[in-house]
């Protein structure tokens, strides 16, 4: 915490009850952190265990991670490769599609025209 200048007067941390997997015992005590870095914004929640001291460990290494990442500027790249991969999996527009065609029909009349002088098509 400070190595990244993260303060303890900084985080604002709720207890609230878990949901999913655990029982009477997730549903009686509330184990679940939320924590939040008010100068950044950045919000974390975690349930992953039954312990709620595991549960706050946990969240604070995974705001950490985050905030880290955010300084490091890992935030601008992984962006940047999300936005990259959806660019790729997005159908092509109409004119794309007919530009590409253009483009084999003009290849394939070139290899026609490779065939052998005198040879006929059967």
């Amino acid at each position: 915490m400070e190595r990244l200048g993260v303060r303890e007067e900084d985080l604002r941390e709720r207890f609230i009850r878990s949901s999913g997997p655990g029982g009477q015992k997730v549903n009686k005590t509330a184990s679940c952190v939320h924590i939040v870095h008010r100068p950044t914004g950045l919000a974390v929640k975690c349930q992953q265990e039954r312990s709620q001291a595991l549960n706050r460990f946990l969240a604070r290494r995974l705001l950490l991670d985050r905030i880290e990442r955010l300084q490091t500027g890992l935030v601008s790249a992984e962006r940047a490769k999300t936005e990259k991969l959806r660019r790729q999996k997005r159908r092509r527009s109409r004119r794309s599609k007919e530009k590409i065609l253009a483009a084999k029909h003009l290849q394939a009349e070139k290899k026609a025209l490779r065939t052998r002088v005198g040879q006929e098509d059967s």
